[in-house]
């Protein structure tokens, strides 16, 4: 599940981490009161007015219809409210959202961190996630922080760093400080990098995150580090421990239907292909995309409907795959292990009819306990479905149904 800035920086904050202070503002007159709010407090000279979207490269994309960039900078009330008029409501195509963008319904409206003082600032840059070709939490980071760090990586990767943690070790305090010092910290900024990057680490673990990222990790001229932007994703898997971060969904940047797909228990994934997929385990719909693909069509999602396949699963499956206008086929390839066929064939058979009428071919194979009887029951039921035992057989009739 991912977080907006502004709700990772909330929880950043619980570790005693130091993160630029900000205002979630979801209007113009509330973005224009943010500001004076910033300014009294911190006295800062201007704000940042950040979109908040579920994408990165916020500061190069732009919104559709205008120049205005996801990030921008406002020396005045009346500025930030502008800047927040253009953004609000609109959509901002960043390089991670693709042409189709993504709505702008809050913005954050940060302070000025940017205040002169007797040492130079600087930008870098610290992430946490798993490598799952060590099975270890890995920090990665740089000197070289800010909007270019793809850049970076690509053409200097020598300057991306990595420290790997042992399991069940947590980070050390000996790493904490190698990172502070290949950062090029010395003094006050030392100590603090230290402390930054152990709280973080705690926070990585204790929040069950799939990815932490810090991107400014910002030193200011008074020598302390603090979280500037925050990118944060928890393991779905591990939500039930956490009601509280767990209630920050925001369902408005997801995909309706894997939304959908999720009421039911239904694990779905949307693709750009022709040929809608319904399959029982993670492993078979990985084998029956490549055999679509091996047979002339293109995947349209990843539907797993689990071992525990019924009536209603079978019927959301279809009503969620029906909803592509560009699915001309949909293949049903189940083995019959824990689940009986015969009762995914009923199940086929109950949606086909609860749903109406179907205008595409669909084609059913079914393995395993009770095959031979689920394939009698599709072959009786009237219906314009047809049965397949051999994977073989599944994809001619894929290939004749996409041609």
């Amino acid at each position: 599940m991912n977080l907006h800035e502004y709700q990772a920086k909330q929880l950043l904050k619980k570790f005693q981490i130091p993160v630029q202070e900000g205002i979630a503002c979801s209007t113009v007159s509330e973005a224009e009161e943010a500001y004076r709010q910033i300014h009294t407090q911190y006295g800062s000279k201007f704000a940042v007015i950040k979109a908040q979207i579920h994408a990165g490269g916020r500061g190069k994309g732009t919104i559709i219809g205008t120049e205005q960039r996801g990030v921008a900078v406002g020396k005045s009330a009346e500025a930030v409210a502008e800047i927040a008029r253009n953004i609000l409501g609109g959509t901002l195509v960043t390089i991670q959202t693709g042409p189709a963008g993504k709505l702008v319904s809050k913005v954050l409206v940060a302070q000025d961190v940017y205040y002169e003082g007797p040492n130079p600032v600087k930008e870098f840059y610290l992430a946490i996630l798993l490598d799952r070709s060590t099975n270890k939490n890995v920090v990665m980071y740089s000197t070289e922080g800010g909007m270019n760090i793809e850049d970076v990586a690509h053409n200097t990767p020598e300057k991306i760093f990595k420290e790997q943690v042992e399991p069940g070790g947590g980070l050390q305090a000996f790493q904490a400080r190698k990172i502070a010092f290949n950062l090029g910290l010395s003094g006050e900024a030392f100590k603090n990098c230290v402390k930054f990057v152990t709280n973080l680490y705690n926070a990585y673990v204790e929040l069950d995150c799939g990815m932490l990222e810090i991107n400014p990790l910002f030193k200011t001229s008074d020598e302390k580090i603090i979280a500037v932007d925050c990118k944060m994703n928890i393991d779905d898997n591990a939500l039930m421990r956490h009601a509280e971060v767990a209630s920050l969904r925001d369902l408005s940047e997801e995909d309706p239907t894997e939304v959908e797909a999720g009421k039911f228990n239904l694990n779905f994934v949307k693709l750009d292909g022709n040929v809608g997929c319904m399959v029982n385990g993670a492993g078979l719909a990985m084998a029956t995309m490549d055999m679509i693909k091996l047979s002339g069509g293109e995947p349209a999602n990843f539907l797993d409907v689990g071992g525990t396949a019924n009536a209603q699963t079978v019927e959301a499956g279809f009503r969620i795959i029906l909803k592509d206008p560009k699915v001309k086929a949909i293949l049903i390839n189940i083995f019959g292990g824990i689940v009986r066929c015969d009762r995914v064939a009923q199940g086929v058979i109950d949606a086909y009819q609860s749903i109406g009428n179907i205008d595409i071919p669909i084609i059913v194979r079914l393995q395993g306990t009770n095959a031979d009887v689920a394939k009698k029951l599709i072959d009786e039921s009237g219906l314009k479905v047809q049965s397949a035992i051999l994977l073989s057989e599944a994809a001619s009739l894929v290939n004749k149904a996409v041609a």
